[in-house]
């Protein structure tokens, strides 16, 4: 990506990797893990990869040795990916990882070549249309499944409810919609967008839904997310910001109590490549 990188923290991206692994849609890896490549050893490239936690929760569910191509901006994240590696594959063949410090939005065809499978985990709704466009065009190119993960879809269940829920809600689609000087970002929108995209080259697409589902368990990574959801919907909507005050006070109380669930809605989609036309 370019211009006005956001920075993610390792303590964030360790908070969400157990509520991320449990609400990714297994039956998609499944549907990948059916078809292995011809060759019988998989080359996954991972994009905007962080610190590797979608390596660690799809390698193992996918049979036959397998090399991982962690992609991502951030060469301290990248580190961590290295020493985190996954652990062995279903049937307990050899994995292996490398990492490559890349602007995923730059990347064209011959950086894929070879690769037998696509992942990206929370990825999509960062991008902008052009971008999206662009990185659909260069996975299509490689003629392989592609499997993206968790894209917020825009839904946004709080339980119990409050009347002050719904308008934060609105603040934030339109914060994760917001101009940069990429464009605007396709924020809940992408995974629709994508899996328009994905289709206009032929390709067959699988959507799921993935929904975060926290609750006291959770109640870190509830405070944590809570806090930055009212923080972004205040700075799109600065009128907000008198009521939030209240607002928050009460539904961190609710969260400390382990009174409060919430529902973070995702999409996952997998996309399996066009047939090649018959040869000659």
């Amino acid at each position: 990506m370019t211009g006005q990188p956001v920075r993610v923290s390792r303590s964030w991206l360790a908070l969400r990797e157990p509520a991320d692994a449990a609400a990714r849609a297994r039956d998609l890896a499944e549907r990948v893990a059916f078809d292995p490549p011809a060759t019988g050893r998989w080359m996954i490239h991972d994009l905007g990869g962080g610190t590797g936690s979608m390596g660690r929760w799809l390698a193992p569910l996918l049979p036959g040795p397998q090399h991982w191509v962690v992609h991502d901006r951030d060469a301290d994240l990248l580190e961590l990916a290295a020493a985190q590696p996954p652990g062995p594959a279903a049937d307990g063949a050899t994995i292996t990882v490398e990492t490559r410090r890349s602007d995923i939005i730059a990347l064209d065809r011959s950086d894929l070549a070879g690769t037998t499978l696509i992942t990206a985990s929370a990825l999509l709704d960062m991008l902008t249309a052009r971008e999206l466009t662009d990185l659909v065009a260069v996975c299509e190119s490689a003629r392989c499944p592609v499997l993206l993960a968790l894209s917020v879809d825009g839904r946004v269940e709080l339980a119990p409810a409050d009347p002050l829920d719904n308008r934060v809600l609105a603040a934030f689609n339109a914060h994760q919609r917001r101009d940069t000087e990429r464009g605007p970002l396709l924020g809940p929108d992408a995974a629709a967008f994508a899996a328009d995209a994905f289709g206009g080259h032929g390709a067959e697409v699988i959507l799921r839904e993935s929904p975060w589902q926290l609750g006291a368990p959770e109640r870190e990574l509830a405070t944590q997310w809570f806090a930055g959801w009212v923080a972004a919907a205040c700075e799109q909507d600065p009128a907000l910001a008198a009521q939030a005050e209240g607002y928050a006070r009460c539904r961190m109380a609710q969260l400390a109590a382990g009174e409060l669930a919430v529902t973070v809605h995702h999409a996952d989609l997998l996309v399996l490549p066009r047939p090649a036309p018959p040869a000659g």
